[in-house]
């Protein structure tokens, strides 16, 4: 499978998490550890992609802060390529503020990502022959509606998107007949397609016009759909040290197996293993990951 490119377009966050160190008491303050990280739904899927050797080009709106410089900084060193990306004079830098139980898991977040809406199709008119030559384009939901619908109606190359949360998930609802691969989580794909069960909504979203479904189930595993073609896969077992960014990871694995001609049976399996990576890892990135540990 040689190098494949894939441009990502969304959100770049600094990533702030809190993690008790017991069982938390609500409407107080509770000893634990926080952490500060790079992050952002884009971002994550575009480090995951690096670590699965794909050539990757992130288009992000990124503040002339402290946060902005530590982020453009990393993804550098990643070896993402960060040319297409927006650097805003004066611009707040997005972040992300979630606190977890003691187990890892997220109780609440909270995303401040304004920033995203510099990414205008004004801006992406200007690089719009780049970004069709990719194998891919991911977007994620923090793009404004106006440009969802524009990358929609003028990306000739594959389109995958991640709708990142049910609040901000609708803002595909009018593109879903351009995706050739879609990953919400059971949650959204519910709140979008009105259904009552996963395999229904992944057959609404099929239905919808997007070539391939895969629906996360958290700990019961994954819906996945194509046409004339739907199965359902367990998790991967492993000791669970932090969910946050198994979402993404899942999404990278489907994005790799697609631009390298796998299946959807093989794309869902991808998901899997790298989400279960995730989860065993305490940040949203696992850097042991890699082709051979999901194939």
């Amino acid at each position: 499978m040689g190098n494949k490119t894939v441009i990502v377009i969304g959100a770049v966050n600094m990533d702030i998490c809190g993690r008790p160190d017991r069982e938390p008491r609500m409407k107080d303050s509770n000893p634990g550890t926080v952490s500060f990280s790079p992050g952002g739904v884009g971002r994550n899927i575009a480090h995951n992609l690096c670590l699965l050797g794909l050539n990757v080009k992130l288009v992000a709106a990124i503040g002339d802060d402290v946060y902005g410089d530590s982020i453009y900084e990393s993804c550098t060193k990643l070896g993402m390529d960060m040319h297409l990306s927006r650097r805003m004079s004066g611009g707040r830098t997005s972040s992300y503020l979630c606190v977890t139980d003691e187990n890892g898991d997220m109780l609440v977040g909270v995303s401040d990502t304004d920033i995203s809406a510099s990414i205008t199709p004004e801006y992406l008119k200007a690089h719009i022959k780049e970004i069709n030559e990719a194998d891919a384009v991911v977007i994620d939901a923090n793009l404004t509606q106006e440009t969802v619908s524009w990358i929609a109606e003028n990306i000739t190359a594959p389109l995958y998107a991640d709708p990142v949360s049910a609040a901000k998930a609708d803002r595909l609802k009018p593109v879903l007949g351009k995706l050739t691969a879609f990953k919400p989580n059971e949650y959204e794909a519910k709140s979008m397609t009105g259904e009552s069960t996963s395999l229904f909504a992944a057959e609404a979203l099929l239905n919808a016009g997007v070539k391939k479904v895969f629906v996360s189930l958290g700990g019961d595993g994954i819906v996945a759909a194509s046409d004339g073609e739907i199965i359902k896969l367990p998790c991967v077992t492993t000791e669970i040290s932090n969910c946050t960014g198994c979402g993404d990871a899942a999404t990278a694995a489907i994005i790799w197996a697609g631009v390298n001609g796998l299946g959807i049976a093989e794309s869902a399996s991808a998901a899997m293993k790298a989400a279960a990576m995730c989860a065993a890892c305490p940040g949203a990135i696992n850097p042991e990951l890699c082709p051979e540990l999901i194939s």
